[in-house]
Order: structure tokens, then sequence, then C-alpha cells
């Protein structure tokens, strides 16, 4: 087992190999029968927050649903709205009703540390979910390698501006929320990326919440300063893209900057085809859900868990993240049945997805 704290792969083949491999060692002796005994059966899954759409669209579904696969268990689902109390509240509500597993995507990093404590003072084990929780002994953690969202989102950018001739002007950095630990690596791998290439950055912000809303005003503050000066947007997610997009389009900036993402959100692909973001970063959830699915299910049964590395001492698998440009859609998100073509292309985007070869 790997020490290492950060593991780049090197394909994203072998990188969905290895949870593909981890999965079938994970199950191998572990078909549990139609009830589980004294055990419990009921597995609590704690999501973040409703405005990424991500987590209502496909990480709970693809997890409920491998879960159900395995076997006569229960998802007990709690949504936090992006409220660490609430999210408190859920996960103890979530212990009292029996629950034999958490498996937690922190609103906030660092708070989730008490949800760990009280859960492993009760014998239930935490898997830490897409964010590394912060202090705590934690069962295992999957995610992607999020330095490298960064590194791939701060490269487009700068490769796009390079192309352009737009290198000399400023960026904007509206990074993620500061009570996310991906936030943190998101702009670590970014900024490397941008001392590299001596992009100017004009202002960053910390997005409280992720919030669209508070993204796209304090781009609008940002434009009344700077104006034509911005050549580019280091948006860390979709959400804040989109909020970034529209405080652009309201001040009709001229040439429109370059813009990044995450999350391949099926408005940022519709944007990108537009030619209103130039890019996002597809993460494959389906095995990063299927994988926590069938940790959970083990842990259940209190059997060993092995990981292909481990990070700050927890048991740990990170999948590659990928970036889409208008030139990868059909051969990233399309073609793994992320987003159909039809998803995408709209009456109201079928002329630009004709244009960019998609239909």
């Amino acid at each position: 087992m790997s020490h290492s704290r950060r593991w780049t792969p090197v394909l994203r083949a072998a990188a969905l190999g290895v949870a593909t491999a981890l999965s079938a060692a994970l199950l191998a002796g572990c078909t549990p029968p139609a009830s589980v005994g004294g055990e419990s059966n009921v597995i609590a899954l704690l999501l973040p927050d409703a405005k990424t759409a991500r987590y209502e669209t496909f990480d709970r579904p693809f997890f409920e649903a491998r879960v159900g696969e395995l076997g006569d268990y229960r998802v007990m689902y709690s949504n936090a709205d992006q409220d660490a109390a609430k999210q408190q509240q859920q996960a103890e509500s979530a212990l009292a009703a029996g629950a034999g597993v958490l498996v937690l995507d922190a609103v906030d990093t660092n708070a989730a540390a008490s949800i760990v404590a009280e859960a492993n003072s009760q014998g239930v084990p935490v898997v830490s979910y897409d964010r590394l929780i912060s202090g705590g002994d934690l069962a295992y953690y999957v995610s992607f390698d999020n330095e490298k969202v960064g590194e791939l989102q701060a490269t487009a950018l700068a490769d796009a501006m390079e192309a352009g001739g737009t290198s000399e002007g400023g960026i904007l950095m509206v990074n993620g929320s500061p009570t996310d630990s991906n936030s943190a690596m998101f702009r670590k791998g970014a900024e490397r990326v941008i001392d590299e290439h001596g992009l100017r950055v004009l202002a960053s912000y910390d997005t409280p919440d992720w919030s669209p809303d508070k993204a796209q005003e304090w781009v609008a503050g940002q434009i009344a300063q700077f104006g034509d000066e911005i050549a580019g947007v280091y948006a860390a997610n979709d959400g804040t893209a989109g909020g970034a997009v529209s405080a652009l389009k309201a001040a009709a900036v001229e040439p429109f900057p370059i813009v990044t993402g995450q999350d391949a959100e099926l408005t940022a692909l519709q944007r990108i085809v537009s030619g209103d973001q130039y890019m996002t970063v597809y993460k494959a959830i389906k095995p990063q859900a299927e994988l926590a699915a069938e940790v959970a299910v083990k842990l259940l049964h209190g059997q060993e868990i092995t990981a292909p590395l481990e990070i700050d001492g927890t048991p740990a698998t990170l999948l590659e993240p990928v970036a889409v440009t208008v030139h990868d859609i059909l051969d990233t998100v399309v073609a793994d049945g992320f987003w159909t073509v039809d998803d995408i292309c709209t009456p109201d985007y079928a002329a630009a997805c004709r244009a960019a070869g998609i239909l």
C-alpha cells in the first residue's frame, strides 16, 4: 500500500481500472444474505448541498442504485443545503436511527471532525466522500486528484489565452468555498500553473458556499474596477463559472474572457457549446459513488478494507479528472453516458452543436 500524500494518475483508463479492480476485491466473498441478521443494514449518505447539480443528479442515484444491487440494505439520505450545523444534526439523527456506516461529504471539512468523533465513539465507521475531512479516524476516503483538477483548469486557461494572444491580460480567480478542503487543492494546483505561465492575477475570491450568486456579484465588482483588462476567469466549478459568465455578459465585456469550470454540469456544457465558457472538468462520478457504496457495505460487515494508497493514514482511492472543451464532449461525457447529445443540444443550442460537430 502506498503512503504517498499525493497520487497523480497517468491514464484515465488506468484510474478507472483501479476503481474497478478495487471494487472486485472489496466484493470478493461479500455477497450479503437477504437480511443482515443482528448487524445494521442502514447506510447514511450525507451530501453537502443542492446548488451543485452533481449531487442530486448523479452521486445520490448512483450510490443508492449500487447499494440496492448489493443486497438488502437501506440508504438513509440527507442533504445539508450548505449548512454545517444542519449536517451535524442529520448525522446525529442517522446515528440515533441505527446507521451502521456514515458516508459523509462534508459541508465544512474542519467542523465535520466532530461528526467523525461522535460516530467513532459509537463504533460507526465514516467514509469521507469527495472531500477529505480534517481530523478524526476515517475508515476510507474516495475522491479525485484535486490538485490535478486545478492544474487542468489553469493549463486550459493559459493555453487558450496564449493561443488567443491575450496572455498579457489579467485574470480573476473565483475559487471555491473556504470550508471545502478540496477548494484549497484546486487553488494550489491552479496557482502552480498560473505562476509557471506568468499570468497576472488581478484579484482572487473565495466563494462562500460555492454560491453562483455571490460569484456573480463579486465578478461584477471586478469588472467595474478592471474592465477590459480581464482576459480570463479561473472559476473553480461550473456554478461559479455560471455566475461569472452572467456578470461578464451583463457588462458586455469584449473580447469575452476565457472561463474555466468543473463538474461537467449540463448548463456548463451548453455554455461551452455556445462559446460562453471555455472548459470544464469531467469527473466520472459513477465509479466514485459505486466504490463508496461497496466500501460502505463491506464496513457494515466489519470486513477489512484495502486501498491503493493512504492519505493522512486513511485508506484512499483517487480517480483521475479529465479536461473537457468543445472538442472533447463526444469522447468524454457523451461516450460515458454522463449526458446525451439530446440532453446538450436542445433547440436553443442546436445550431451551435452543429457548428461544433456534435450534431
